[in-house]
């Protein structure tokens, strides 16, 4: 497929030539994202303003061009890259608004999360989301897959805190939800639209069964599909729109602004680390916990604690605990010190009744903290840093219901053991039920590909059609369980989510076979190779959390990029023998030279 010559025209003059990208290397350096599919776009564009993004929404729908967003490139499920256009945010969108006291803070969609944390910390406020790839990804990320993390739970995450936002439909029209003026010119011109979505709200109101099962599917974490939420929670359609941007994935539109309600950031903090003989006193101690107050826990299996175990700083026990053994990492906050005193004892309590096999006590102190959270926040690269040379690693992302959760935790055990993932490790959120497994995959053969798909019609079944879980808690459905989505929600559900999907996209022209996909397949087509090609450069993962602090940022390509080239040169040098997982990437020309060697410390990741 080619674009459109007059779509290229007219682009050219819209974009300057040092923000737009079609050469083999830019166009592959600048299309990896941090999951393990890789498309590469005919056209990268760099956008500056949102001008620019509704002259290039207006051209793509005159001549039909499928179109992709990206902020940070930290989503781990395939939704964001194309084999299109891609429209990357450049450095002019890093606008904010305090308002009130910290109360309120309205973020455009190029701020780093972590930074607007900051900019909230003296007024002891916060953002309710909280990934663990704060530190590098943006806020347009955060809204689109409606991130949460350890902390945020359902009730902060950006559906639920959301006061604002400032819109671009595929058309090109925008919205400020909150500047009556834009409101009131929407109405005026996309009232069937408005009505179309009031009605739709209405009928899935009206359905029992339908709107019981979104709310239950809400009570757990969800991301999975379109946010159908919306159509139950409220009845006004500027609200309902403006709620089915979040966890959109770039599929409905452009979020070129937000406005959160803020959170409490309390200045006490105590952790501790409890280790017990297995899964079931572990998760039954989870159930307890979950009517205390406690702000983050943090499930680790005895895999994941065996993959950090041998690192430095880790408690010497580690090594030592039992092969069924299964932990706790809790965290509680409060306003004050004499509070968080009285919660920690409370905490403790409830738990006086269970075995225990190892324990660090709560502690106060920053450090010690750190180490413990090291615990937990080291397994994913621990995980990367071990796997063989070709192989790359995935982390998914699923929900049971708590009271289920021990029985959830030892059927995933049961299925790495069927199908021979005996590398892989698991944790989570678990007073939310959210679990995250890390396992290593190769693509480089049929086999390899079978085992996977095999794999995950499995957890597919168990989580979604026996327990009635979520396939994606928080990383967002991306292209990796688009083939799922109705499976998990139902045929009524699934045909919503495509009305919605045709309403605020009658093109398709945003971010296709992501979230909602016809093809079956496309969790399994277009996979990452990772080819051999430097025993520093083999350990990355390409996650991208190194781009936000590198030296170079903003000089030349990031560490990341600077890998995929390298990798694929290092390909392209290899014997014709070579195996399939070091043939060439893409059609990069021969002749290019050699990039500037990788910052180490990306590597290492």
């Amino acid at each position: 497929m080619t674009l459109p010559v007059n779509f290229l025209r007219d682009a050219q003059q819209l974009i300057p030539a040092d923000r737009r990208f079609d050469d083999a290397l830019s166009t592959l350096a600048f299309g990896t994202d941090a999951s393990f599919y890789r498309l590469i776009p005919k056209l990268v564009i760099r956008v500056e303003s949102e001008d620019e993004v509704v002259a290039l929404l207006k051209l793509a729908q005159r001549d039909h061009v499928p179109v992709t967003f990206r902020a940070a490139g930290t989503s781990l499920s395939g939704q964001a890259i194309s084999d299109s256009v891609l429209i990357m945010l450049g450095d002019n969108w890093n606008a904010r608004e305090i308002r009130d006291q910290g109360m309120q803070i309205r973020l455009q969609p190029g701020v780093i999360g972590a930074q607007a944390n900051a900019w909230l910390a003296p007024f002891g406020r916060k953002i309710g989301p909280d990934p663990a790839s704060i530190n590098a990804c943006k806020i347009g990320g955060i809204v689109a897959n409606n991130a949460s993390g350890m902390c945020c739970g359902t009730a902060q995450n950006t559906y639920h805190t959301l006061a604002g936002i400032r819109l671009v439909l595929a058309d090109g029209t925008r919205l400020d939800t909150e500047d009556a003026d834009s409101v009131a010119a929407f109405h005026a011109s996309h009232g069937e639209l408005l009505e179309r979505l009031a009605t739709l709200g209405r009928e899935t109101r009206a359905n029992a069964e339908l709107a019981a099962r979104i709310r239950h599917k809400y009570r757990l974490k969800n991301t999975t599909g379109l946010s159908l939420n919306a159509l139950v929670d409220f009845d006004e359609p500027v609200d309902i729109l403006s709620h089915l941007l979040v966890g959109s994935e770039g599929t409905l539109g452009f979020i070129s602004a937000v406005t959160y309600d803020t959170v409490i950031d309390h200045p006490n903090k105590a952790s501790a680390l409890i280790v017990f003989p297995d899964v079931e006193t572990c998760c039954n101690a989870v159930t307890v916990l979950k009517s205390q107050p406690v702000s983050a826990l943090e499930l680790l299996d005895r895999r994941s604690l065996r993959s950090v175990q041998d690192k430095p700083g880790m408690p010497a026990f580690v090594q030592q605990l039992s092969d069924n053994s299964c932990a706790l990492l809790i965290e509680s906050r409060a306003a004050s010190s004499t509070l968080l005193q009285e919660q920690l004892a409370q905490i403790m309590a409830s738990l006086s009744g269970f075995p225990v096999e190892k324990q660090v006590d709560f502690t106060e102190d920053p450090t010690e903290n750190a180490k413990l959270w090291a615990i937990r926040k080291d397994t994913f690269p621990a995980v990367g840093a071990v796997r063989k040379t070709g192989t790359t690693v995935i982390i998914e992302d699923v929900t049971f219901p708590v009271e289920q959760l021990a029985i959830g935790v030892n059927r995933l055990i049961e299925l790495f053991d069927k199908h021979s993932y005996d590398e892989a490790i698991l944790f989570g959120h678990a007073l939310e039920g959210n679990l995250h497994f890390v396992f290593t995959q190769g693509f480089n053969s049929p086999e390899e590909v079978a085992r996977y798909q095999a794999f995950m019609d499995d957890v597919a079944q168990l989580v979604a059609v026996e327990f009635g879980g979520s396939l994606k808690a928080e990383h967002g459905t991306g292209r990796n369980m688009a083939p799922f989505v109705e499976l998990e929600w139902g045929s009524d559900a699934y045909q919503l989510m495509w009305q919605l999907k045709r309403l605020l996209d009658p093109a398709g022209i945003l971010n296709p076979d992501v979230v909602l996909s016809e093809d079956p397949q496309i969790h399994l087509k277009h996979l990452k190779p990772l080819p051999a090609a430097d025993e520093i450069v083999d350990k990355c993962i390409e996650c991208g959390f190194c781009e936000p602090v590198c030296p170079s940022k903003g000089l030349t390509l990031s560490p990341r990029q600077r890998i995929v080239i390298w990798r694929d040169i290092q390909a392209k040098n290899a014997p014709a023998s070579t195996p399939q997982s070091s043939k060439p990437l893409t059609n990069t020309r021969a002749s290019t030279p050699a990039p500037p060697p990788v910052c180490a410390h990306s590597a290492a990741r």
